[in-house]
């Protein structure tokens, strides 16, 4: 038998962090995805919330693992630095995107201290009329891979995600 690969102990950490808060009533867990990517051999674990009222915007936690990663921590790889990357998505609707997505970036680079790239990706539904609402899905990703030595970080990040939805869902989103 195996032991635990980082990938199955970070998520099991991430997990747990994420339903303490639901069990605190801080926020709702809305949907969760534990993957397995057979054509590449790939996990990916997802975990969705929205602020425990309902409220219009979500977060989602995403913890990758490629194949290279767990073949080279399971085959003990000494030249290797395996891990997992982790990305967190958050998702709101604009009615101005020039406007908004600035105000948007600046105010998440204050909550995030300035660490992850921020991308926005706007889209609509398609009708006769020209969109009046974007579907905005902010994507926060932090450039490295993780390991079980980032676990006390978890709680901040976990926070800095409710922080954001507070602060989307005040603003309107």
């Amino acid at each position: 038998m195996f032991d635990p690969t980082i990938y199955e102990n970070v998520k099991v950490v991430l997990e747990g962090a994420v339903y303490d808060l639901d069990l605190a009533g801080e926020i709702l867990v809305t949907r969760r995805a534990d993957l397995i990517d057979l054509s590449s051999m790939s996990r990916t674990y997802a975990i969705e919330f929205t602020k425990k009222t309902y409220r219009p915007s979500k977060a989602e936690i995403n913890l990758h693992v490629h194949l290279s990663d767990l073949a080279a921590e399971i085959l003990e790889n000494p030249a290797a630095s395996p891990g997992c990357t982790l990305e967190v998505m958050l998702f709101t609707k604009v009615n101005q995107p020039e406007l908004e997505c600035p105000v948007i970036e600046k105010q998440l680079r204050m909550i995030w201290n300035h660490r992850p790239q921020i991308t926005q990706q706007l889209s609509f539904t398609f009708d006769a009329k020209s969109p009046s609402c974007y579907n905005n899905q902010i994507t926060l990703s932090f450039g490295r891979k993780i390991d079980e030595s980032h676990i006390d970080d978890f709680p901040k990040l976990i926070d800095c995600a409710v922080d954001s939805l507070t602060w989307l869902d005040e603003r309107g989103g």
